[in-house]
C-alpha cells in the first residue's frame, strides 16, 4: 500500500518505503487492506494543486511529507464510493481545491488501487460508454431536427463541452436523459456547481443554463426520449437552478406529455424545498423524485445548502407526500468520509430515510474543498465509524432501503401502485 506522488510535470511515481495515507474528516489515517479494490475503468489520476503528499513508515508509524511533490488523488466514476480522501498536506491554508471528489489512491499488489467500494452497476454511466466521435455525430443530428429548440442547444454545450453523461444520453436516446428548466434556485449551496458568489474563491466549473424553457421545448426533449420501458427523463440538473420554482411550466408539459405517451419514466432532482410547488408536479404524473441532501441535521443542512425561505421540515414533508402518493422516492446524498460516519449524522438520517418513505440511497461523492467544508460544518459530537462500518450499519438498520449511486427504473410494485394512484 505504498504512496503514489506526483512531480511538478504530472509524472505519477509510488514510493519505494512510505505508505499512503488516508484522509478522514480532519485526521490522517491508515488504510487497511479490506478498505482497498482496483482503480476501476473510467476513472482519473489526478495531482492536488498545492497539496504535498503525506507518507507513513510501515514499521515506526511516523509520517513523512514530501514537500517537493504534489499529492495525488483518483476522481471516480459513478457507481463507487469514496471511502478516504488522500493523505496531504496543504502549501497554503488558504488555498482552495477545485470542486472534485478526490479518493485516496496507492500502489498494491502492482497496481493502482483506491479507498473505495462499488456501490452500483457501472456500465450505464462507464464514460467509456459514451465515444467522442458517435456524441458528435448524434448532437449534430438532434440539433438538425430541433434547430430551434434552445433546451437541446444547452445541452449539446454540456455533451461536448463539460462531458456530462446524463445530457449526453439526451442524445444517445437511452437511460437517464436530463431536461434543465430552472435558471434560478431557492438555495445558496456553497459547493454549487454552476453559480458561486464572487467571494467564494473557485470558480463554478459549469455555466448555468439563462433562458427560461417554453412548455412545447420541454414536451419536444420529453417525446425524443421517452419511447423504451427504461427511458427516464429527469428534471433538475447541475446546469441549473431548482427545477421545482418552474413547477407551472413542469405540470403542463407533463400533463401534455402523457396524453401523448404512457411510456418511460418522469424524474425530478430536486431539494425539495418548495412542498406546494413539488405536491403540483407529483399530482402531474410524476413517477420518480430525488432528493439532494447533505444531512438530517438542522444545522448543518443549513451551513452547506445555505436555503432561502424554507427549512428541512419542508423537505421532508415533500418527500413524505410524493411516497404517499407512490412516487418512487430516493436521497441524493452528498458523502463525506469523517463526516457521513458520525454517530450523529447517522442517527438523524436513517430516521429521516424512515420517517419519510425513502426507497433509494444514491451515494454520492461530495465535490468540495475539504477545509472549507469542515470549517462551516458542526464539529462532530459522537463516535466516527469510518465510512466502510458505517454503510454496513445503514445496511442493518434499513434493509428495505437500496443503497446505490444513481437513479434505478423502481420495481413492478412500485409502478403498479402509482398507477394506481393516478387513476384515483
Amino acid at each position: 500500500m505504498y504512496l503514489v506522488y506526483a512531480d511538478q510535470q504530472g509524472q505519477v511515481y509510488d514510493h519505494p518505503e512510505l505508505f499512503g495515507l488516508g484522509r478522514s474528516g480532519e485526521s490522517l489515517i491508515e488504510i487497511l487492506a479490506e478498505e482497498l479494490i482496483p482503480l476501476p475503468e473510467g476513472a482519473t489520476l489526478v495531482s492536488l494543486p498545492n497539496c504535498h503528499p503525506v507518507g507513513m513508515d510501515p514499521d515506526t508509524g511516523e509520517m513523512t511529507r514530501l514537500s517537493e511533490f504534489q499529492a495525488v488523488g483518483a476522481l471516480m466514476p459513478q457507481g463507487f464510493t469514496r471511502l478516504m480522501l488522500p493523505g496531504y498536506v496543504k502549501s497554503h491554508k488558504e488555498e482552495k481545491l477545485p470542486l472534485f471528489g478526490y479518493t485516496a489512491v496507492v500502489w498494491y499488489n502492482g497496481g493502482f488501487y483506491v479507498a473505495a467500494e462499488q456501490s452500483d452497476d457501472t456500465h450505464k454511466w462507464n464514460p467509456l460508454n459514451f465515444p467522442e466521435d458517435e456524441k458528435e455525430h448524434l448532437v449534430r443530428k438532434v440539433l438538425e431536427q430541433y434547430p430551434e429548440n434552445r433546451v437541446f442547444n444547452h445541452l449539446s454545450n454540456c455533451t461536448l463541452g463539460y462531458g456530462c453523461l446524463t445530457a449526453s444520453n439526451t442524445f444517445f436516446n437511452r437511460w437517464e436523459a436530463g431536461l434543465p428548466v430552472s435558471y434560478s434556485c431557492n438555495a445558496g449551496c456553497y459547493g454549487c456547481i454552476s453559480e458561486q458568489p464572487d467571494d467564494s474563491g473557485f470558480p463554478a466549473p459549469q455555466t448555468r443554463m439563462n433562458f427560461k424553457p417554453t412548455v412545447e421545448e420541454l414536451m419536444e426533449v420529453m417525446l425524443h426520449h421517452l419511447k423504451t420501458p427504461e427511458s427516464i427523463i429527469s428534471f433538475g440538473q447541475g446546469c441549473e437552478g431548482e427545477p421545482s420554482t418552474q413547477a407551472a411550466i413542469i405540470t403542463q408539459a407533463m400533463r401534455r406529455v402523457r396524453e401523448q405517451t404512457k411510456t418511460g419514466f418522469i424524474n425530478i432532482n430536486t431539494n425539495a424545498g418548495l412542498t406546494d410547488h413539488i405536491k403540483a408536479i407529483v399530482d402531474a404524473g410524476l413517477d420518480l423524485m430525488r432528493i439532494s441532501t447533505i444531512s438530517a441535521i438542522d444545522e448543518h443542512y443549513n451551513a452547506y445548502y445555505r436555503p432561502r425561505a424554507y427549512t428541512l421540515e419542508n423537505v421532508a414533508k415533500s418527500a413524505a407526500y410524493a411516497s404517499s402518493k407512490g412516487v418512487y422516492t430516493s436521497i441524493n446524498y452528498l458523502v463525506f468520509p469523517g463526516v457521513f460516519d458520525r454517530e450523529e449524522e447517522m442517527e438523524a438520517m436513517i430516521e429521516f430515510i424512515r420517517q419519510n418513505g425513502i426507497r433509494l440511497i444514491q451515494m454520492r461523492n461530495l465535490n468540495i474543498d475539504p477545509e472549507s467544508y469542515l470549517a462551516m460544518i458542526p464539529p462532530a459530537k459522537g463516535e466516527v465509524f469510518g465510512m466502510k462500518q458505517a454503510l454496513e450499519i445503514y445496511r442493518q438498520e434499513l434493509p428495505d432501503v437500496i443503497i446505490g449511486s444513481y437513479t434505478h427504473v423502481p420495481p413492478v410494485e412500485f409502478q403498479e401502485l402509482r398507477r394506481q394512484t393516478l387513476s384515483i
